[in-house]
């Protein structure tokens, strides 16, 4: 497997990356459409963190961290590393030593579609992580692959300079051109959120505040006593019964 580094890639303005940092995953997702979202089995190593950064891309080939060691010389303060294999793999491909290196270019984290060890050592660094495994499985260095080119993960593409976000709840990312759009999507959900709050600790109901009684008639989902559904339900029983 031949490839490139591409050195010097455009990315998202800072003020955007940090004005995203202040949202979690499911309102950034939400606020795009409901687009932007990595899949569920990339978790976090670590509980209580939000990370926004811009993505370094890396694709590998299972098994062969070669690229993560390249890659480690186009980051730079700000990014955060996003690895992806040309097939499905667990390896540990992304430990305590990888970390020191990217937290001495000032990287904001880490997210691998692959496996990950020395968890307890990248917690204690305070460098955060999302992976698709944890697994102590050493690899080699064998193979080309390629730095900041778009990579898929789980169908969803992510650029070099795209905005990462990640926290409890998974990753998503926001395109580079579309950072400052997301942000400005994120801060309008987020106030029409704080407004439901607000009304709900008042004690109103999302039946009402969504509009929802109107959906459940139109669906034909009617109220009954208990009374009425237990003896709706002996007389059903019985006419079950009957005809058996």
């Amino acid at each position: 497997m031949s490839g490139v580094i591409v050195t010097g890639p455009p990315k998202a303005d800072a003020e955007d990356v940090e004005a995203l940092a202040g949202f979690g995953v499911a309102t950034v997702h939400e606020a795009m459409g409901r687009t932007g979202l990595l899949p569920a089995h990339l978790r976090p190593i670590q509980q209580g963190t939000r990370v926004a950064g811009t993505a370094v891309t890396v694709l590998s080939w299972p098994g062969d961290n070669l690229m993560i060691h390249a890659a480690v010389e186009q980051c730079g303060e700000g990014d955060l590393l996003v690895v992806a294999t040309t097939s499905p793999s667990t390896d540990g491909m992304f430990g305590e030593l990888f970390a020191t290196a990217l937290q001495q270019r000032g990287v904001r984290g880490l997210v691998i579609d692959a496996g990950i060890r020395d968890t307890q050592e990248l917690r204690d660094l305070g460098f955060p992580a999302w992976s698709a495994a944890v697994c102590a499985q050493g690899t080699v260095k064998a193979t080309g692959g390629s730095v900041n080119v778009p990579v898929a993960i789980g169908g969803q593409v992510i650029r070099p300079g795209d905005v990462i976000l990640a926290d409890d709840d998974g990753v998503v990312v926001a395109p580079r051109r579309k950072a400052r759009q997301a942000a400005e999507a994120a801060q309008a959900r987020e106030a029409k959120e704080a407004a439901t709050r607000a009304a709900f600790l008042q004690g109103q109901l999302g039946l009402d505040r969504y509009g929802l009684r109107d959906k459940l008639d139109r669906l034909g989902v009617t109220y009954t006593s208990y009374e009425d559904y237990v003896r709706d339900s002996c007389e059903d029983h019985a006419r079950d019964g009957a005809g058996s």
